[in-house]
């Protein structure tokens, strides 16, 4: 495309000069146009964000507003119009996803400021969300206490993770390592669609199978553990940890394999010694979004869990099974209102901030491997 800001040659004729010029004036129509088209594109649907946001009748049109100018300018201006799109998809994406960060924390905050104390002289807000363990939120005065459910998600973690990670990782050491071309083509795939599962599934297969044979070999009192739905939500986890640990086995240098074998070592030595080593940092991703999964699962362990906000007495005890963060969710918002309400969304913020950091974390460590073997971040 010919710049608007050229000048035709020196020396010229009068004929090249006007079919130059006339050139350069289409051009600059055409940029001009383009610019209009992808900056009402844009206006129209940042302004149908914000109609739905305010419930504004005229939303649907200027939505439809929207894909009328996206569709001319695909058809005249197809460049700009991808550019200006996907551009303005990522800032809505952005946006929506602050928004809803903002509309948590500020859901949160009446029950965290209910729940403020003296800390050393000191009001902070919702300390005894974390100094006491009373949750009730019928009996005045109200207590909304979150150590409970923290007690129970940790304990649930943790187990999930020793489930989940040893067996993950050997997965996909086998996977990337052992297994034959036709098993890999067979297992990878298999496994993925584990993933798929709904988690309600595998709630209900605890529930039905798991927590009856708990209760019948342990003498329990009722069902729910948090050995089994620690178990069960390890299971949840596993496809997760396989398949990015078997990407970051896979992603170690064939050279650094291939001279460890010409060493003289053999290939589980080349494994233990070389391979994992290498790939710590991706495996160490894969464990941290299997944990993530983990502290974020709701069917599995409402349905297997008493559902009741109480701390398992001693602390260890995983043969009984109280409440979790996203079961005290999954069970309460039906029914809550003014405090209580308030108060499933502080647990949504303790979920939200802990899998954000798990997450954020596991991207570092990932990009720490990639710069170790040298690939691209």
């Amino acid at each position: 495309m010919t710049s608007t800001t050229e000048k035709p040659p020196s020396g010229a004729s009068a004929p090249f000069r006007r079919r130059f010029d006339r050139a350069r004036r289409f051009v600059a129509e055409t940029e001009r146009s383009a610019l209009a088209t992808a900056l009402v594109g844009s206006v129209s649907l940042l302004a149908a964000f914000v109609g739905f946001l305010v419930s504004s009748p005229l939303t649907v049109a200027l939505f439809a507003a929207f894909l009328a100018t996206t569709g001319y300018g695909w058809v005249r201006h197809r460049e700009l119009t991808a550019e200006a799109v996907t551009l303005t998809m990522t800032i809505s994406t952005i946006l929506v996803l602050g928004l809803i960060t903002v509309f948590i924390f500020v859901e949160a905050w009446p029950a965290v400021a209910y729940e403020s104390a003296e800390v050393f002289g000191v009001t902070v807000p919702g300390a005894r969300m974390f100094l006491q363990t009373r949750w009730d939120a019928a009996s005045p005065p109200v207590r909304y206490s979150m150590v409970p459910m923290i007690h129970g998600t940790l304990v649930v973690t943790t187990i999930a993770t020793l489930v989940a990670g040893p067996l993950g990782v050997a997965a996909a050491l086998f996977i990337s390592e052992i297994a034959p071309a036709t098993v890999r083509e067979l297992v990878k795939p298999g496994v993925e669609i584990l993933a798929g599962i709904p988690s309600i599934v595998y709630g209900f297969i605890g529930f039905t199978i798991l927590s009856p044979w708990a209760s019948e070999k342990f003498d329990l009192v009722g069902q729910g553990t948090y050995l089994f739905v620690g178990v069960v939500v390890g299971l949840m986890a596993l496809p997760t940890v396989v398949s990015v640990a078997e990407d970051a086995l896979d992603s170690v240098p064939e050279s650094m394999k291939s001279g460890s074998l010409a060493l003289g070592t053999t290939d589980w030595q080349t494994m233990t010694a070389i391979t994992l080593p290498a790939a710590f940092s991706g495996v160490s991703a894969a464990v941290l979004l299997g944990v993530g999964r983990a502290i974020g699962e709701t069917m599995a362990a409402t349905v297997m869990l008493r559902n009741n906000p109480k701390i398992a007495e001693p602390l260890y005890n995983v043969f009984y099974g109280y409440e979790t963060l996203t079961s005290l969710i999954a069970a309460n918002y039906g029914e809550a209102t003014g405090l209580q309400m308030n108060a499933l969304f502080v647990a949504g913020v303790i979920l939200f901030v802990t899998v954000l950091c798990l997450s954020v974390g596991s991207q570092l460590i990932e990009a720490r491997m990639r710069r170790k073997l040298g690939g691209s971040d």
